[in-house]
Parts: structure tokens; sequence; C-alpha cells
């Protein structure tokens, strides 16, 4: 377990908390990988094995044993409400891309932050898989495998490539604007991740996200010079009572408005 730092550490320091964390958390999940774990589905049908619970657990310990006075939000711990009383908070998702994960898919992802005052100041998205760390501090830039991330410049829809669940990408209406069909990712925070690397223009979701699901890859698309809004153009705020996000995108701030008119009246 890691030495609990003394004082009050900075994003610099809680990007590389998150960093060695994720990094023995990836490794963890890949002991369970292709290894038939045991699996149940939740409430809301989605799935849940036991590597998602072994690797909250390691989260938690290793995490809150650094920083025992930083609240925790984790998709899959039962939420205390005690974390809206903290300065600041662990948000995680153990494995974000389960469905891929149980599938031997090589998208899945480990995706934690720290949020402060409603909004990310630090996150890591680890995919083990494909051997990538990205990285983000509030005003440190934006960071995959020790280079630097900038989003595309793209400034128009017209030929802008778009990675979203097949209900949006598929969709001719989408497709007539001038999107591109990019990539399905079923790693939510992957999706938004190659969007601050540049590699896809634009990512999109459906309404139904959670904090654990948004909060690390939001501060990537920020730091790399793009935004993650609604589709009224606002910004997401973290640790709040209720933890889902309606619809929402992800591109360079000259996209922002076009892709959010251009969508608002297909994605609920």
């Amino acid at each position: 377990m890691p030495e609990t730092d003394k004082g009050n550490p900075g994003p610099e320091t809680d990007m590389r908390l998150l960093e060695t964390a994720a990094r023995q958390a990836g490794e963890l999940a890949l002991g369970y990988f292709g290894q038939d774990p045991e699996t149940w589905f939740k409430g809301n049908k989605s799935p849940v094995s036991e590597a998602d619970l072994a690797v909250d657990r390691f989260l938690a310990e290793e995490l809150l044993g650094a920083r025992p006075d930083y609240g925790w939000l984790s998709e899959e711990t039962v939420d205390d409400p005690q974390r809206l009383q903290c300065d600041r908070v662990f948000i995680v998702d153990p494995i974000d891309g389960t469905r891929a994960f149980l599938a031997g898919g090589d998208e899945w992802t480990v995706s934690i932050a720290v949020v402060e005052n409603g909004r990310p100041v630090a996150g890591a998205v680890f995919c083990p898989i494909r051997e990538e760390m990205f990285l983000a501090s509030t005003g440190g830039g934006a960071w995959l495998n020790g280079r630097r991330m900038a989003v595309s410049d793209r400034d128009s829809i017209e030929g802008a490539s778009l990675s979203g669940p097949h209900s949006i990408v598929a969709n001719q209406d989408v497709i007539a604007a001038g999107f591109v069909r990019a990539e399905i990712l079923r790693s939510l925070a992957y999706r938004l991740a190659t969007v601050a690397a540049g590699r896809v223009d634009v990512g999109a979701a459906r309404g139904g996200p959670s904090d654990w699901d948004l909060a690390a890859a939001d501060l990537l698309v920020q730091e790399a010079g793009g935004h993650l809004t609604d589709l009224s153009g606002q910004h997401l705020t973290y640790n709040r009572a209720k933890t889902g996000h309606p619809a929402l995108v992800a591109a360079p701030q000259a996209l922002i408005g076009p892709v959010c008119d251009a969508l608002r009246v297909l994605v609920k």
C-alpha cells in the first residue's frame, strides 16, 4: 500500500497515484480475462463479474489507503452519501466496458478520477490489452504513454469521424449530416479518450452514463483542448447526489456547437 501523503497533494501528485493504481488494477483484471469469471446481472441488466469486484476492492484499498480523507464513488460499491461532504472524491469504474471484457474484446479500461468542486482535477484511463495509459491533471495537459495529446483540428462536421453506439453512428440522418462512422468502442471512457488523442473527431453517448463512466475521460478531453458537454453545450458536474447524465458529445471546441445541433433531435 502506498504511503499516505502529508498535507494537500496537488493534481499532478494525485495523477501519479492514479497511474500506479490503474496499472496494478489492470494487471489484476488480466488475471481474470479470458478465464470465464463468474458473472451475473445487476438490476439495470448490465453485467458484472467477480473481476469487477476484485478490482474495485483493490482500488479502494490502494487509493483510500493513500488518501483516507477523500470520498469514494464507484460503480461497484454501494454509494455512501458521505462523499458529498468531502472536498475531493475518487470516482472509479474498475472495469469500464465489462461486456467487452467478458467477450474477449481489447478496448475495456480501468477509469479513475479525482474530482474537486464538481470537476475532475486528475484522471487515468488505462487500457491493459492495448497497453495504453491516458493521463491528465488540471493545467498539466493530457498524455498518452508519455506523449502529449491534442484533439483534432477539424472545424466542420463534413467528414468528421464519429464514434458512438451503433444506433447513432449508423443513423441515416447522422450519415447525411456528413459524419463518417468510426470504430464502435464498448468502453465509453476509452471512446472519449480517443477523441482526446485526436484519433476520432467526435464521441457521442446516449443518455444514461454515470459519473464513473465519464469523469476521468472528461478531463482528458478538456486538457487535450476539447470539450465534453451535454447537448445544450453545458459541461458536466460530478459528485452530486444523482450520478446519471444526459446524452453527451466530446469534440474539439470548434465542433461542439455544430455537433450538438446535429445530434440534438436524434440522441436521447
